[in-house]
């Protein structure tokens, strides 16, 4: 590893793991921790003066950082020093982790950003396939989260929290996220087993989750295709929308349920297909994200990308 190179340090903040990754220029992840956050939210100090201290063996580990960027699943301040609504964290809401970390090492710099917003910046410095400088990006996985680029930058939106697709009110008024987050895209699987027992073959009395529906639709499982239809259309109404508000020309999918992209495609494009009319249909292109598991961590690395110049 040669030490004249710039290295960052990219920290995913999830509400059961930390992910800590040393990224080069080129996207490249050098070396990765994963840490239980459980000491963290114990702690007497609370989650964000732990996190703060926490970090010191990093700095230590990885002397040559100066600059870190962190992701963070929620809301956060449009100046992006202070979390906002943090439901897997709460205990960092209000809580200035900027201010913390440059008052406790003031020879670093650091980028916070919303984990969903950092993915889409990752995937715009070092995805394969070369994003324009406008896309909407939509991670799938507990729940939905959602970014726009534009003009190669996050939209913030006037407060700083813009496109939270997972929010928006979809069939019978309930959130997109209820219904195909993780909980809702298993709640659709449990339905589906009880309408259709005899088409339901090694699902029935199966522990339920996400990597067996995907494993079961790749065999021709027809439950499990049934329930990447239902998800896909869902999906693809929620897109109709948002395309037609945002007129952007490419979709990125990224998160764990995205492994299950292909299932769900083609009653996505169906849906997208049906609603839009030719102006938003001839340059649309719906794409699965590139950077996969390293998404959090690299997306969090490239946040020291923004203004720098890089």
């Amino acid at each position: 590893m040669e030490q004249t190179e710039t290295h960052f340090l990219g920290v995913d903040v999830g509400g059961t793991h930390l992910k800590i990754g040393l990224v080069n220029k080129n996207g490249e992840i050098l070396d990765f921790e994963k840490e239980d956050t459980t000491p963290f939210r114990d702690h007497p100090k609370g989650f964000g003066q732990a996190f703060t201290e926490g970090l010191a063996k990093y700095f230590r580990k990885y002397p040559q950082v100066e600059k870190v960027g962190i992701g963070l699943p929620g809301l956060i301040s449009k100046d992006r020093t202070t979390p906002l609504e943090i439901p897997a964290i709460t205990s960092l809401n209000n809580f200035n982790l900027k201010e913390s970390l440059e008052a406790s090492y003031p020879d670093k710099e650091f980028f916070l950003e919303n984990d969903a917003a950092a993915a889409a910046i990752g995937e715009f410095y070092f995805g394969k396939d070369d994003p324009s400088d406008n896309f909407l990006f939509i991670t799938l996985g507990t729940g939905i989260g959602s970014a726009l680029v534009l003009d190669g930058m996050v939209f913030k939106g006037s407060r700083g929290n813009a496109m939270e697709m997972g929010h928006m009110l979809s069939k019978g008024n309930a959130r997109l996220e209820t219904l195909i987050g993780r909980k809702g895209i298993l709640d659709i699987l449990e339905r589906m087993i009880a309408a259709f027992p005899h088409k339901s073959g090694r699902l029935e009395g199966a522990t339920l989750g996400v990597h067996l529906l995907v494993e079961t639709a790749r065999e021709g499982n027809e439950v499990s295709l049934m329930v990447f239809e239902e998800v896909g259309e869902i999906l693809g109404q929620a897109i109709v929308s948002t395309v037609r508000i945002l007129d952007v020309t490419e979709v990125y999918f990224g998160g764990g349920i995205s492994a299950g992209l292909e299932f769900m495609m083609p009653a996505l494009e169906r849906t997208i297909r049906q609603y839009l009319t030719n102006y938003y249909n001839k340059d649309l292109t719906l794409k699965k994200a590139t950077l996969e598991n390293d998404a959090g961590v690299l997306g969090a690395a490239a946040l020291c990308f923004m203004g720098s110049g890089l």
